[in-house]
């Protein structure tokens, strides 16, 4: 079974985040919980109580408004952001190797409608 999440907008990316950390622990923390109740938001809207207890494997779509962020950024905070908020709702037990079997990354440009497109394929 699949599911697809799709959240509006961008996240903040790892330059952000580490920039925030290195300001003062409490901003880097504040920024990364800024960014789950963005997706918390997502998840409760699009997929209600759903409850995977299978493994699963993600595929992340990353809509960007320009090519400025660099991919690695992008990505890398925001699956984390993105995995966290999964387990923090209950959609997914955890976010370890029992739980997800594995994740691919593929990127475009979209200025009118930056997003994040995960599809959580049950793994069977």
């Amino acid at each position: 079974m699949r599911h697809t999440l799709i959240i509006s907008g961008r996240l903040d990316n790892l330059n952000d985040y580490i920039t925030a950390c290195r300001t003062n622990q409490y901003k880097g923390a504040h920024l990364k919980a800024k960014n789950e109740r963005k997706v918390q938001a997502e998840i409760y809207e699009q997929l209600g109580r759903l409850r995977i207890t299978r493994p699963v494997r993600m595929r992340y779509r990353w809509y960007e408004k320009d090519r400025r962020r660099d991919l690695d950024n992008v990505s890398s905070f925001g699956r984390k952001v993105i995995q966290d908020a999964l387990v923090q709702t209950h959609v997914i037990k955890n976010d370890g190797w029992k739980e997800i079997t594995g994740f691919s990354d593929e990127f475009f440009v979209d200025a009118d409608n930056p997003r994040i497109e995960v599809e959580i394929e049950e793994v069977t």
